[in-house]
C-alpha cells in the first residue's frame, strides 16, 4: 500500500465535487475490488472519497411495482431485507449468494455494478430486470450502462445514487460459481414481466448480454424445456482457466431452466 488521503462526503454533491477537484481520486464504498487492486498497486488514488456514509445511498425502498436499492447499501442488507424478499425474492436471493459472509457485508450494489466485473452478480440482475442505474446527474437504463469489460456509460466524476428495479411477474437467478471466489462462471437471470422474458447472463462472456434466442423461445413457452432446447453459440463467450467458452455455453441452458423452475416455484 502507499499513501493516500481519505475525507468521508456528507452528501452526493460534496462526493461528486472532491473528486472533480482530484483527477486520482476514487469513491470507496465497501472497497471488495478497490482496495485488492490498490494493494497490488494496479491502481493508485490519490484520496479515497468515502460515500458509505450518505443517507441517500443507504436508503432501500420497496414499492408494489419498484424496488430501489440505495447505491452504498451492502449485499446482505438487500439478502436480509423482508420486504425484498417478499416483492422481488429473485434480487435477496442473489444478493445472498454473492461471495462469502465478510465481502455481503462489506460490498455494495453501486460499487459492484460500477466496476461491472465480468463475473459480477449484480449487472444480471440490473439487465434482466430493465434497471435503471440513478446517478447524481442523471438515469441510464440498463441496456445503455453496461459498455463492456470493466467499462459502463458513467462519466468520470459521476456517482451512482441508487439503482431501481421494476418488479417482474416472476423471476430467479441461478449460477455456476467458482468454488474460491463464489464470482459467477456462469450466472443466468431470468424474468418474466407483461412484455416477455428478460436473460441476462453474467460470467460468460467480457461483459453481461441479454441471450435473446433464449427469451424468445421462453417468451413462447416459459418452461423448462424451452430452456433446455436453445443452443447457444460459444464464438463470443470466454475462455479461461476455469471453463472453455464451449462449456459456458452448454451451462447457459441447464442454469436458464434451473432459473425457470424456480420461477414458476
Amino acid at each position: 500500500m502507499y499513501t493516500f488521503n481519505y475525507q468521508r462526503a456528507a452528501d452526493p454533491k460534496a462526493a461528486v465535487a472532491a473528486l472533480a477537484s482530484d483527477g486520482e481520486a476514487k469513491f470507496l464504498a465497501g472497497g471488495q475490488s478497490l482496495l485488492p487492486t490498490m494493494r497490488l498497486r494496479l491502481a493508485q488514488p490519490s484520496q479515497l472519497i468515502d460515500v458509505t456514509r450518505i443517507p441517500q445511498l443507504k436508503e432501500i425502498r420497496v414499492e408494489p411495482t419498484r424496488v430501489t436499492i440505495g447505491a452504498a447499501v451492502c449485499h446482505a442488507d438487500v439478502a436480509n431485507n423482508a420486504d425484498v424478499q417478499r416483492v422481488l425474492p429473485a434480487l435477496a436471493f442473489l444478493a445472498g449468494h454473492i461471495g462469502d459472509r465478510q465481502v455481503r457485508s462489506l460490498g455494495t450494489i453501486g460499487g459492484s455494478i460500477a466496476n461491472d466485473d465480468p463475473a459480477a452478480d449484480y449487472p444480471a440482475a440490473v439487465l434482466g430486470l430493465d434497471g435503471t442505474v440513478v446517478t447524481d446527474r442523471r438515469r441510464i437504463s440498463a441496456a445503455d450502462f453496461f459498455v463492456g469489460m470493466y467499462e459502463t456509460a458513467l462519466q468520470p466524476d459521476e456517482l451512482i445514487v441508487a439503482v431501481e428495479f421494476p418488479v417482474p411477474e416472476k423471476a430467479a437467478y441461478e449460477k455456476f460459481r467458482n468454488p474460491a471466489s463464489h464470482f459467477a462462471l456462469t450466472g443466468v437471470f431470468v424474468a418474466k414481466t407483461a412484455n416477455g422474458v428478460r436473460v441476462a447472463i453474467t460470467g460468460a462472456a467480457p461483459s453481461v448480454f441479454r441471450a435473446t434466442d433464449m427469451e424468445n423461445a421462453l417468451s413462447a413457452n416459459f418452461t423448462e424445456a424451452a430452456a433446455r432446447g436453445v443452443t447457444i453459440a460459444p464464438d463470443d463467450l470466454n475462455t479461461d482457466l476455469h471453463a472453455s467458452a464451449e462449456y459456458r455455453a452448454h451451462l447457459i441452458p441447464v442454469l436458464t431452466a434451473r432459473a425457470v423452475r424456480a420461477a414458476n416455484g
